[in-house]
């Protein structure tokens, strides 16, 4: 959805079929994807606000989303603790980004719980 521009309510059910986990899995990546296209523009506000000399449209889109859903997760998730929603995005970054994404995606996030009050 990020590469195609795409956020339509069809793009998310689309991706939701090559979606390989179990319903609860599946239930939760819609919960995510829906929460972030919901607050796209306070989400993005924050991490640009965060992410000292880095504009949105400079990062790589693995780097981005992941920092959308984790930013998602931290203010509008209280189910989820922040140190697990920050942790998983590190994960996250380290498996499908560069080498430079889990130490960005750290001082980003960290950023975001300190200027949000979640931190």
């Amino acid at each position: 959805m990020e590469l195609t521009g795409d956020d339509s309510p069809a793009a998310l059910e689309f991706f939701l079929t090559h979606f390989e986990g179990s319903p609860r899995a599946r239930d939760f990546a819609r919960r995510l994807v829906l929460g972030v296209v919901s607050h796209r523009q306070e989400i993005d506000r924050l991490i640009e606000q965060s992410a000292d000399h880095w504009r949105l449209t400079r990062m790589a889109k693995v780097d981005l989303t992941v920092l959308r859903m984790a930013t998602y997760e931290l203010l509008f998730c209280p189910d989820i603790p922040m140190n697990v929603s920050i942790d998983e995005a590190i994960e996250i970054g380290k498996r499908y980004g560069s080498g430079d994404s889990a130490t960005f995606i750290n001082g980003v996030l960290d950023h975001v719980a300190v200027v949000s009050g979640v931190k």
